[in-house]
């Protein structure tokens, strides 16, 4: 894997909609900007990428992890992915989805929902919406976010950006309903 740069996007949330937060919420996107192996040719097997989301499902997790402060605790996690236009949308589903998440659920303590994603092709400087929900019961309403990401000179035609985020909280005021952390039972990944 050649990684071309890191990047740590921190988020310190502390008012929303007029009003202060109890308690800030934090979000941590860790960023790769690594060569895309594939562009500009069609490859049948895809393993070299799945084995490179691995390698930074463990290094973004850390990073993230470390980001977010060790004092905090990781309550929701997302991924995604922006290909250069020389690439492929198979490329980031390669990196994002067989092998990534494992890693990432050891760096951040666990979580049995799956981890949500999203992944297009872009340009440099493109945003990239991660979505996010909480890690261990997707259906808990409060933590259904997301975080915008940008980087301002990836990914280039020839390469891929991967991002992870995570938060240690929901969103500040969540008032629409459904299923509350304190309710989840934790057991399925759903609720």
């Amino acid at each position: 894997m050649e990684i071309r740069k890191l990047v740590i996007i921190t988020e310190d949330i502390y008012m929303d909609g007029e009003k202060i937060a109890e308690k800030p919420v934090r979000k941590v996107a860790a960023v790769a900007v690594i060569k895309n192996p594939f562009a500009g040719k069609y490859e049948e097997k895809l393993d070299l990428l799945i084995d490179i989301g691995e390698e930074l499902g463990k290094i973004l997790g850390e990073r993230a992890v470390e980001a977010l402060g060790r004092d905090r605790q990781v309550e929701s996690y997302g991924k995604a992915a922006i290909v250069g236009e020389k690439g492929e949308l198979e490329h980031a589903a390669a990196i994002l989805h067989p092998k990534l998440g494992t890693p990432l659920r050891n760096a951040v303590g666990g979580g049995k929902a799956i981890i949500p994603s999203v992944k297009k092709i872009g340009r440099m400087g493109d945003e990239l919406d991660i979505p996010l929900h909480y890690k261990d019961a997707a259906f808990v309403r409060s933590h259904f976010d997301g975080m915008t990401i940008s980087v301002n000179d990836a990914p280039k035609a020839d390469e891929i950006l991967v991002a992870i985020a995570v938060t240690d909280g929901g969103r500040p005021h969540p008032r629409v309903g459904g299923l509350k952390k304190e309710e989840a039972k934790k057991e399925d990944g759903l609720r």
